[in-house]
């Protein structure tokens, strides 16, 4: 006789839970999205998503798209908010392909989860 232990706390995954990523309902986990000015360049998505993974910190989501000189792109990077962000944010702005970060807590993690195609 096997036992199975439940957990009656924990919400019930659908498969359209279990595959969306931006559906994260743990309780206390909060999320800031970044608003990045960044030269328009080779290289400079990796520069930005390499000081994230060099210090182990998970982008949950991420837009780019070229501003209208072409010379500049805007990113927007969804992250989950914790006491070491800051820090995380004054090293961004260090970097070179770095114009401006400002925080948008305007944005909501919605905003991200409205860009996944529909569920086939």
């Amino acid at each position: 006789m096997h036992e199975h232990a439940s957990n009656d706390s924990a919400p019930a995954e659908t498969p359209e839970t279990m595959c969306h990523p931006l559906n994260d309902n743990t309780p206390g986990t909060k999320a800031a999205v970044l608003e990045l000015r960044v030269r328009n360049h080779p290289g400079t998505m990796s520069h930005v998503t390499g000081l994230f993974a060099r210090r182990g910190f998970n982008l949950e989501a991420i837009v780019c798209v070229p501003a209208d000189d072409s010379a500049t792109s805007c990113m927007l990077l969804l992250v989950s908010e914790e006491p070491r962000l800051e820090q995380v944010v004054r090293q961004l702005a260090k970097l070179y392909d770095v114009l401006t970060v400002v925080h948008r807590p305007d944005i909501a993690r919605g905003f991200f989860s409205r860009l996944l195609p529909a569920a086939v």
